[in-house]
């Protein structure tokens, strides 16, 4: 019988620790989207009230070596959440603009992007 204490004991304790071990894991922490726009995308908005609601029109987060079409519009507001990668942004009369990581970009509507390369350079 005495046995069969120390075994509940020692269970019981084990479960105590694996519980603390539980409760003691790190959390992922997540990031608060910037105006609808989460971790790690780059998004656009068409207008200053689609920006102000946190709706964009459309967003990426793929890297790639060359640029992924954009449809081309007018763009308000693009906002690059990215912690260290930068993104180009080709506009509609064949020019480049860099965006670095954690910023955001406001356009006249005079412009639109017609492409976005994401790059993992953390600089322009």
């Amino acid at each position: 019988m005495e046995s069969v204490r120390k075994v509940a004991a020692l269970a019981s304790v084990g479960l105590a620790v694996a519980a603390l071990s539980a409760t003691a894991a790190p959390t992922a922490h997540a990031e608060p989207a910037t105006h609808g726009c989460p971790y790690p995308y780059v998004c656009f908005y068409v207008d200053e009230h689609a920006y102000e609601a946190g709706t964009p029109v459309t967003k990426y987060r793929d890297v790639t070596s060359g640029y992924q079409t954009v449809r081309s519009r007018p763009h308000y507001h693009v906002v690059n959440t990215r912690d260290d990668d930068v993104a180009y942004l080709r506009l509609q009369d064949g020019t480049s603009i860099c965006l670095p990581p954690d910023n955001e970009t406001v356009f006249s509507s005079a412009y639109s992007v017609t492409g976005i390369r994401i790059s993992t350079s953390s600089t322009c």
